[in-house]
């Protein structure tokens, strides 16, 4: 996932919260630390915590929490751990500066983030030189591997995965004969779209593309796609717009089949297009929503009891991505680097919530699943993984 270029008149002042206890110290931090004397190493996070999406950093720094919380409550680890945030309101311009203050932190030793791609990408250089080992739950743009980042990992599959696996669902089971793809031209929106429409050219499906820069108005957009009478629109974005989107399309009487990706999974979709606008949108997310999820009845009761809601998209991946962290720490015990962290990360083997915690040499998820949900009487629910909606012949 990433996020468009935006914002760039708040002010940095504003970009980066900080909430930090200094390593050995025993002072309490956002997490409640003890007190208890033991030595502390501190985890940060990097994500949006505030602007037009600011949820979807909420649900993965609410997720990053538990996990510490969960590990500092068991009792048993020879050090405390304690939580530091720092806002980059999801935007590349903004990123640096959030990245720059963990990065002078001395006392953070790993950090899960950043969320957003066009975030990642513009901080991610700045963890390389100072050998901090950074976990994205949640940056999907296919290059971020590929860009000689040493100590980046995310624990989700690019949107090369992602956009294989959507545009084979759209061309072998929604089975349409024209599709109309709209991006919101952000790091994010254009790399899914571009593998999106790739895999839909190489299925013989015949497609439109179309480039939209964020608005509060998308009448025309809507008037003009409602006239190409496509059966299936996917839009490569993030929920705020996308909610817009699919009210205007709705608006116009457009009745085909409305499709997003995981930048648009999220309540606040349907609580921001309505339940009656959103009632039958279709979103793909290589990632786990937990309350679809029996499995995770646990994780999603403890969740709620610390933030007093439900998880969202990507709390479940930060969370692991947290826990994924915490066990490199448990084996290396009290007294470890950040350069230390970063090489034990590469032969991590952790069995998460959403999936096994395993990377290849790039830095890549090895699990590499992709599901189909839907909206239903006002609700996010699991339509299923991919690989069992595509007829396999």
């Amino acid at each position: 996932m990433a996020r468009r270029r935006l914002l760039g008149a708040l002010a940095l002042a504003t970009a980066v919260s900080l909430t930090a206890a200094a390593c050995g110290s025993d002072d309490g931090d956002s997490n409640g630390g003890s007190g208890s004397g033991k030595p502390s190493y501190t985890i940060g996070f990097q994500g949006p915590l505030s602007g037009d999406n600011q949820q979807l950093g909420i649900n993965g720094e609410d997720g990053f929490k538990l996990a510490i919380d969960e590990a500092n409550k068991k009792g048993d680890l020879p050090f405390e751990l304690k939580t530091v945030s720092s806002d980059d309101v999801g935007s590349p311009d903004q990123a640096p500066a959030a990245a720059q203050k963990l990065v002078d932190n001395k006392d953070v030793i790993a950090l899960v983030g950043p969320m957003f791609s066009g975030a990642t990408k513009a901080s991610e250089q700045f963890f390389t030189e100072a050998n901090l080992l950074s976990v994205s739950p949640s940056a999907t743009n296919p290059t971020l591997t590929s860009l000689g980042f040493k100590t980046f990992f995310r624990v989700i599959p690019s949107d090369d995965v992602q956009g294989q696996a959507v545009a084979n669902y759209i061309s072998k089971a929604l089975k349409p004969t024209k599709v109309y793809s709209v991006d919101d031209a952000s790091e994010y929106g254009t790399g899914l779209s571009k593998v999106i429409e790739g895999q839909l050219k190489a299925n013989g499906t015949t497609y439109v593309h179309d480039s939209v820069n964020p608005t509060k108005d998308y009448t025309s957009e809507a008037t003009k796609l409602v006239a190409e009478k496509p059966e299936v629109i996917y839009y490569s974005g993030y929920y705020a717009e996308f909610a817009l989107f699919t009210k205007a399309l709705k608006d116009k009487g457009y009745t085909g089949k409305i499709l997003s990706g995981d930048g648009s999974l999220d309540p606040q979709f349907v609580a921001q297009a309505g339940a009656a606008a959103a009632e039958g949108a279709l979103i793909s997310c290589p990632c786990l929503w937990a309350q679809a999820d029996p499995n995770a009845a646990g994780f999603v009761s403890a969740y709620k009891a610390l933030n007093g809601q439900d998880p969202g998209t990507y709390s479940a991946e930060a969370y692991d991505a947290a826990n994924a962290i915490i066990e490199v720490l448990k084996k290396l015990g009290p007294g470890a680097d950040r350069a230390a962290v970063s090489e034990a990360f590469k032969t991590t083997d952790y069995k998460g919530l959403t999936k096994q915690i395993k990377f290849t040499d790039k830095g890549e998820v090895n699990d590499q699943a992709v599901f189909i949900y839907t909206v239903k009487s006002g609700e996010i629910s699991l339509v299923g993984p991919v690989s069992k909606l595509v007829p396999t012949s």
